[in-house]
């Protein structure tokens, strides 16, 4: 249970700098692609802002149970084994999610794309960290 608490925390915090670097990235280089998030769908009050920026630590403690429990199936270099995770992951959740998400939801294929592409790249280095710490 202590591998599992500390890989999610150090995978946490490593997402939770990456994705707001990347955040601040992404607004720079593809500003039309943000101008979509002034959809009343995303208007919020502020008052769950914290659950925003928690994502990091919840997505990551969740992933480091599942690689606890399945990390014996990826073989190889801690990269590969991170990438093969990603893809894993990216298959099984994030794949469906973003289906239904653009199904259900007024939101563009660009939009959906970029974050299948953002929960590919979130899992996948999860899943280095997880290799390197908890092998």
């Amino acid at each position: 249970m202590k591998r599992i608490l500390l890989s999610g925390l150090i995978a946490g915090c490593t997402l939770f700098v990456l994705s707001y670097g990347s955040l601040y990235l992404a607004v720079k280089y593809f500003p039309s692609l943000f101008t979509e998030y002034f959809n009343p769908l995303f208007n919020s009050d502020g008052s769950r802002d914290i659950l925003f920026y928690l994502h990091a630590f919840v997505f990551s403690f969740a992933l480091s149970w599942f690689w606890d429990r399945f990390k014996g199936m990826f073989k190889g270099y801690f990269i590969l084994r991170g990438i093969e995770f990603g893809l894993v992951y990216a298959f099984i959740a994030l794949l469906p999610v973003m289906w239904i998400s653009f199904s259900a939801l007024d939101i563009t294929v660009a939009m959906v794309s970029s974050w299948f592409f953002y929960g590919l790249v979130q899992a996948t280095l999860a899943g280095m960290v997880f290799a390197k710490i908890n092998p």
